[in-house]
């Protein structure tokens, strides 16, 4: 067990996965040089290669729409979009192709993409860097949805995004990037469309994802002060969605209350 930011469990889980399987490869701004603007990919270039590690242009269309014909043909792309505000850039080609492809081509045809993304505003970027859109990518059939609030979860939904065959959003979270948490060394792939229970309570249920999985533990936690015992379930996927999981909990303490970033 070891205890490590969220930036390096992703980083972690992303070295691993290169070193696992040869098709994994990534593809990004700056993410090979520059080591990404947020560092997740540091140091992978110098390991592994241009052929691996693949700086583009400013050009969210292009460099999506190639991963989206890579992943087609068998390989495994994880493609960085700098901040999910750039993610509209590529828009049509999430939407309409790397969504739709399986289903549009009667199944003879996978598309095993991986695009990650940090979202969340409080950064003091401005707003058209700091919109939370996620939720538009939860309603569009064909895309899966992941948005992980711890280091581990981080590591396990990360793996599970690669090694799925179908396209992965996976929501990073600008606010989380340095927080620390324990992460086993024998982590497996998380099973993505289960959400979790971070504490049990009896007072009300309050059901969040990523950052706001991470406050609303936070929360509880001081309230458990004052005599109100909340429960957190932290969805960690988007979609699929685990509907029997929050029904559940939700019945155990008949009252509920849902956080999410605005």
């Amino acid at each position: 067990m070891s205890v490590i930011s969220y930036r390096q469990a992703l980083h972690d889980a992303l070295r691993s996965e290169l070193v696992r399987d040869e098709n994994v490869f990534l593809i990004g701004e700056e993410i090979g040089r520059f080591e990404g603007s947020y560092k997740i990919t540091a140091g992978l270039l110098t390991e592994f290669g241009p052929r691996r590690v693949r700086d583009t242009p400013i050009a969210e269309e292009g460099f999506t729409g190639a991963a989206i014909g890579a992943a087609m043909l068998g390989l495994r792309p994880v493609v960085e979009i700098m901040t999910i505000n750039f993610s509209l850039l590529a828009l049509d080609q999430i939407v309409n192709n790397a969504a739709k492809i399986y289903g549009m081509f009667g199944g003879q045809s996978r598309v095993p993409l991986v695009i990650r993304t940090p979202g969340g505003g409080g950064q003091q970027l401005g707003a058209t860097h700091s919109q939370n859109i996620e939720l538009y990518y939860a309603f569009v059939p064909g895309m899966k949805v992941v948005a992980p609030s711890s280091p581990a979860d981080a590591k396990a939904l990360m793996l599970a995004a690669i090694r799925d065959d179908d396209p992965v959003l996976v929501l990073e979270n600008l606010a989380l990037y340095n927080s620390t948490g324990e992460v086993p060394d024998d982590l497996e792939p998380a099973e993505i469309g289960r959400a979790t229970v971070t504490r049990v309570g009896a007072d009300i249920t309050v059901v969040a994802y990523s950052r706001m999985a991470a406050v609303a533990l936070e929360v509880a936690e001081h309230l458990a002060g004052e005599g109100i015992d909340v429960e957190v379930v932290d969805l960690r996927s988007l979609r699929p969605l685990d509907r029997d999981t929050i029904i559940g909990y939700e019945r155990r303490t008949a009252r509920s209350c849902w956080k999410t970033t605005g």
